[in-house]
């Protein structure tokens, strides 16, 4: 396989220039899932107090040409690659742009508590593959769950 369709998973971090509302929010995520289903991109999208955290699965040209878009896109500041690496099997292979919005950790929480979200905004290369993998596990386990409704998309 060349490299540029070699599969890969990007993760990058972001800041909103502005809040998003609920309904931004769906109108962003509909936009995103048509384009991604029409570049073969899967991933999941995560948000909380105008930071976004977005994991991003496909073909090398094909991501790379998305973060070029997502770079120049004037909703977003200070985006940053946190991780790239290769992918033998997709983690989100059903999900065009799974979503879950987030709640920021409470002061009153818990000795020990890890913010996962901060792991991955943060971390270093192994923090942030230890992060990943619990947040798949997490909306995997989620999803599959009797009576749940799943974040899969069309």
């Amino acid at each position: 396989m060349a490299p540029h369709s070699s599969l890969v998973s990007l993760v990058y971090s972001s800041t909103a220039t502005r809040p998003f509302d609920d309904d931004e929010l769906a109108g962003l995520l509909a936009v995103s899932r048509a384009r991604n289903a029409e570049r073969n991109i899967t991933g999941m999208l995560l948000y909380r107090e105008r930071e976004f955290i977005q994991i991003l699965e496909g073909t090398r040209a094909d991501v790379e040409s998305l973060m070029a878009d997502i770079a120049g896109d004037r909703r977003h500041s200070d985006v940053r690659v946190l991780l790239e690496e290769p992918l033998h099997e997709r983690r989100f292979e059903k999900w065009t742009m799974g979503y879950r919005p987030l709640v920021a950790a409470q002061p009153e929480m818990l000795d020990g508590y890890r913010d996962s979200f901060d792991d991955l905004r943060m971390g270093d290369h192994d923090m942030i593959g230890r992060a990943l993998m619990e947040l798949t596990m997490w909306f995997r386990v989620r999803e599959a769950a009797p009576g749940r409704t799943a974040v899969r998309t069309p």
